[in-house]
């Protein structure tokens, strides 16, 4: 316990923001962690938790009423058994959850993948249950447009960088990514939004603007591999 208030208080006087893995599986469900330092009395708007799979009802009122944020990192939630992403949980509570990797190890680093896993889990979770309850499937189970959301607003704001970027907003950084929607994965474009979540890949990617500066366009891209290709010939 000494070593977590030090480490805690001690992020907090230096302005870091602190963030947390917790309820990853049954067994660190068990544990309570977001019990134990609210008893510490060390939640705050400050820290992120990541995974939150075994949370009890308790708990997750109390990083809401804390103003804590979460990061649900669905791929590695699934394969590694921590449990179903808590997507709609945490949207249940009224929080903002944004979406993370974990780690680059074992799965693929990019949004896209997040995405999927995150709608596709969250289906699969609630159609499982209204087919062993033999119920009908409700109406409000996540849309691609929540996904798109939680992929870039949502990932600003559990990120702290809400006032700075996220959306395409009069006094933010134009932070853009440039999707070709000619590609055979996405055509023919009927809703946009349900193009980039549900069939979108890093291989749409055209253009990054990053504070409006363009630092690679596809094609740029396929010429620095095409002349990392040549180098290693020659060196060889």
């Amino acid at each position: 316990d000494d070593v977590v208030r030090t480490e805690w208080n001690l992020a907090r006087e230096l302005g870091i923001p602190t963030t947390v893995h917790v309820g990853m599986g049954r067994l660190a469900g068990r544990f309570g962690m977001i019990k134990k330092l609210h008893q510490m009395g060390l939640l705050g708007s400050d820290t992120t938790y990541i995974h939150c799979c075994y949370f009890s009802e308790e708990e997750w009122q109390l990083v809401a009423d804390s103003g804590g944020t979460i990061s649900v990192a669905p791929q590695v939630e699934l394969q590694m058994g921590h449990g179903w992403p808590p997507f709609a949980k945490a949207i249940d509570y009224g929080l903002r959850p944004s979406l993370s990797v974990d780690v680059v190890t074992t799965v693929p680093g990019d949004m896209f993948t997040q995405i999927r896993a995150a709608f596709a889990a969250d289906r699969a979770r609630v159609n499982a249950a209204c087919w062993e309850a033999n119920t009908e499937v409700p109406d409000n189970m996540l849309t691609a447009r929540q996904m798109l959301k939680a992929a870039t607003l949502d990932g600003a704001h559990v990120a702290g960088l809400e006032d700075r970027t996220g959306s395409l907003t009069p006094g933010k950084q134009a932070d853009v990514v440039l999707l070709d929607a000619r590609a055979l994965n996405v055509a023919p474009v009927i809703d946009p939004v349900a193009a980039v979540t549900l069939c979108a890949d890093v291989s749409n990617v055209d253009t990054v603007l990053i504070g409006g500066k363009i630092h690679k366009r596809g094609g740029e891209l396929l010429a620095d591999v095409a002349r990392a290709r040549r180098l290693v010939e020659e060196a060889r």
